[in-house]
C-alpha cells in the first residue's frame, strides 16, 4: 500500500510528491501524458521570487529568458512600463521545467510514471482508499492512505471522489497561443501585456518573449464570444508588424480558471491540489507558483494527518483553513479587480493608461492598494457603481 498517490504530474503534483517523499513516505505520481510537461498549457512566465521561495535550483535549460519589467499597452497605443532595473522574473521551457521537477521528486524518493491513466478509484464505505489504473495497456490497482488529485482543470479524479469543482464557464478563459520565431522584440527582458475589447475582449493578448525573436505570443478572453480565440488572436498577429511577418512553431490551447476559488477541497482520504482546485491568479491566469504554494502547503497537511493515523476530513480540513488564511483570500481581492476590469470600455483603458504608473499595476496585481483604482474610476461616472466595489 502506497501513503500516497498524487495524479497529475504539473508543478502542483510535482511539488507535493517531493515535499511528502523527502518526509520519508511511500509516494506515487501518476500523469497520463506520455511525456511531463508536453504539450505545454502556458505563457511559462514564472517569478524569480517564487524560484527562491520554494527552493528551487532550476538548470539553466529551464530558463529561457530572464525577465526585469512590462509594458502594458492600451487601445490608443499608449503603455504603462515597469522597469524592475533588475531581473524579477523569467519564461520557463515549461517541457524542459516540468519534467525537472518531477526528477527532483523521483530524488527525494517518490515514483513517477508517465503515460498512466486512472480509469477509476477504489471506495470502502464511499471513501477513497486507492485507484484503478492503466500503464500501457496493463490494467492495475493500486491502494492509498490519501489520494491527491493535482490532474488540471478538468480534474476527472475530483470527480470520481464526490468533490464538486466544477468551474463555471464564465469564469474560465479560452486560451490559445502560438510560440513564434523570426518576430521583432523592443526588449526581450520585457513581457508586453495589450488590453482592447476589440483585440481581447474580456481579456488580453500578451507577447512573452523566449530569446532576442522567439515568443510565447497568446491570448486569453473569457466567456462567450461571436468568434473563438484562436481567431482573435490570428488578428492581433495580423495586426502587428513585428509579428505577422514570424513563424508558428508551436501552438497551445486551453482553458483557465480565473475565479470560483473553492471552499472545500478535500474528503476522507482525498484533496485537491492547483488548477484542479482553481488556484490561479484571477487576474492573469498565472498558476505555477500557486500550485506550488499549495503542494506545499497539502503535503504539512497530509504529514500531519498521516503521523496521527487519522486522514478524515475534519484532518484535512487543515489544507483549507490555512490554503485560504495564506492564499485564498488575497486571491478573492485579485478576483475583485478582475471583475471590474472586465467592465472597463477601450476608452477607460486609455484613460487609465494617463493616469497610472508602473507601481500601480504591481500593486494591483497583487491586490494591493486598490483604492487608488477606485478613486480614479470614480471620475468615469458610468463605473462608479464598480469602483465601489473596490473600496
Amino acid at each position: 500500500m502506497r501513503d500516497v498517490i498524487i495524479v497529475g504530474a504539473g508543478p502542483g503534483g510535482s511539488a507535493t510528491a517531493k515535499h511528502l517523499a523527502e518526509k520519508g513516505y511511500n509516494v506515487a505520481l501518476y500523469e497520463k501524458r506520455q511525456e511531463i510537461g508536453a504539450p505545454k498549457r502556458c505563457a511559462e512566465g514564472f517569478s524569480l521570487t517564487g524560484i527562491k521561495e520554494f527552493n528551487l535550483n532550476p538548470p539553466e535549460n529551464c530558463i529561457r529568458q530572464k525577465i526585469n519589467g512590462s509594458r502594458v499597452y492600451t487601445p490608443n497605443g499608449n503603455f504603462v512600463e515597469v522597469d524592475y532595473e533588475v531581473d524579477g522574473g523569467c519564461i520557463l521551457e515549461r517541457k524542459v521545467f516540468d519534467k525537472w521537477l518531477a526528477e527532483e521528486a523521483v530524488r527525494k524518493g517518490a515514483k513517477v510514471q508517465a503515460k498512466t491513466t486512472i480509469t477509476g478509484l477504489l471506495k470502502e464505505n464511499g471513501k477513497v482508499v486507492g485507484v484503478k489504473g492503466e500503464f500501457v495497456g496493463e490494467k492495475f490497482e493500486e491502494r492509498c492512505k490519501v489520494l491527491i488529485a493535482s490532474d488540471g482543470i478538468e480534474s476527472k479524479i475530483s470527480r470520481m471522489a464526490g468533490l464538486n469543482t466544477t468551474c463555471s464557464p464564465k469564469l474560465v478563459d479560452s486560451g490559445v497561443q502560438f510560440e513564434m520565431a523570426g518576430i521583432d522584440i523592443e526588449d526581450p527582458k520585457k513581457i508586453y501585456l495589450y488590453l482592447g475589447n476589440k483585440i481581447a475582449p474580456r481579456g488580453y493578448c500578451w507577447v512573452f518573449p523566449k530569446g532576442k525573436d522567439v515568443a510565447n505570443v497568446g491570448i486569453g478572453i473569457l466567456g462567450k464570444h461571436d468568434i473563438p480565440a484562436i481567431k482573435y488572436l490570428e488578428r492581433f498577429v495580423e495586426s502587428r508588424e513585428e509579428l505577422k511577418k514570424g513563424s508558428i512553431l508551436e501552438v497551445n490551447s486551453g482553458g483557465i480558471p480565473v475565479g470560483g476559488l473553492l471552499q472545500k477541497m478535500c474528503l476522507d482520504n482525498f484533496l485537491v491540489v492547483g488548477d484542479a482546485a482553481h488556484q490561479v491568479n484571477p487576474i492573469h491566469g498565472g498558476g505555477i507558483y500557486e500550485a506550488q504554494f499549495a503542494g506545499r502547503i497539502a503535503a504539512e497537511v497530509v504529514d500531519e494527518a498521516l503521523k496521527k493515523a487519522d486522514t478524515s476530513e475534519k484532518q484535512l480540513d487543515k489544507y483549507n483553513k490555512e490554503w485560504w488564511e495564506k492564499r485564498g483570500n488575497y486571491l478573492r481581492e485579485v478576483e475583485l479587480l478582475r471583475e471590474v476590469f472586465e467592465k472597463l470600455s477601450d476608452e477607460d483603458f486609455n484613460f487609465l493608461s494617463k493616469n497610472l504608473k508602473g507601481e500601480n499595476l504591481v500593486d494591483f496585481c497583487g491586490g494591493n492598494n486598490l483604492m487608488i483604482l477606485g478613486k480614479l474610476l470614480m471620475k468615469r461616472p458610468h463605473l462608479i457603481k464598480f469602483a465601489k466595489a473596490l473600496f
